[in-house]
């Protein structure tokens, strides 16, 4: 988050970080900053930040676990200055696709059925088309794909459980997971997930986001048909080459 910062050549003064786990986010930009506003979690999503107030707005790794993730977007837009920044990183894309397929085929091999394990989450063209709906300019996101190793499924199941990311869908199925299902699971994510020495791989896509509160200072996008050149003819002396 601080290198991506540092490539922003506006000054910022006023910031505010939605819900970031911890400090060490905070930490590193403290002396950055005139005035850092800390919002934490609660369950009505609603963001106490009085409009056009803030520069600059960040949060990491967070907004994955938010029902309402358009509603925060258009609230951090009303909050940000004409020109201000979000920038943003959360989970999304093919993050633990491993565990979901694993889970999956054991569930419908033992059980008959399929209980949602792990949060749907958001694709990459769908948060940027999120952050024009809320009314960002300038929109841009792109994601980092992080591959995690662990000696089994179960080290994995254990090591999102310590980061609190255990399963909070209200839709899951609420009896106790039998202990045939999870021995089959692991098994079944060992067979399709591993490397040549056993230890198995678990997917995270980290999703970067970034738009701009509209400014008449921005770069504009052309009028339709003001193009100077042809791209037919351009295509075609290409093939012609």
């Amino acid at each position: 988050m601080e290198d991506r910062l540092q490539a922003v050549t506006r000054s910022f003064s006023d910031m505010a970080d939605i819900w970031t786990p911890g400090e060490l986010l905070r930490r590193p930009l403290a002396e950055r900053f005139r005035s850092i506003v800390r919002v934490d979690p609660d369950e009505t999503e609603a963001l106490p930040l009085p409009p056009e107030s803030l520069d600059l707005v960040v949060s990491a790794l967070a907004f994955q676990f938010v029902n309402d993730l358009p509603g925060v977007l258009a609230q951090i837009r009303r909050a940000l200055k004409p020109d201000g920044l979000l920038l943003a990183a959360m989970i999304g894309g093919d993050t633990l696709t491993e565990l979901r397929q694993s889970f999956a085929a054991a569930e419908a091999e033992c059980e008959g059925g399929v209980s949602p394990r792990v949060l749907p989450f958001a694709d990459l063209r769908d948060v940027g088309a999120l952050l024009q709906r809320a009314g960002l300019a300038l929109p841009v996101t792109d994601v980092d794909r992080v591959v995690v190793r662990y000696d089994s499924a179960f080290a994995l199941m254990a090591d999102l459980r310590r980061m609190g990311a255990t399963n909070i869908l209200i839709e899951r199925r609420r009896t106790p997971t039998r202990r045939t299902t999870m021995l089959r699971m692991a098994q079944i994510y060992c067979e399709r997930f591993s490397d040549a020495d056993g230890r198995i791989r678990a997917t995270f896509d980290v999703i970067w986001l970034s738009g701009w509160a509209p400014h008449e200072s921005q770069q504009k996008p052309l009028r339709p048909g003001s193009a100077k050149a042809s791209l037919e003819a351009a295509v075609k002396g290409m093939k012609l080459e």
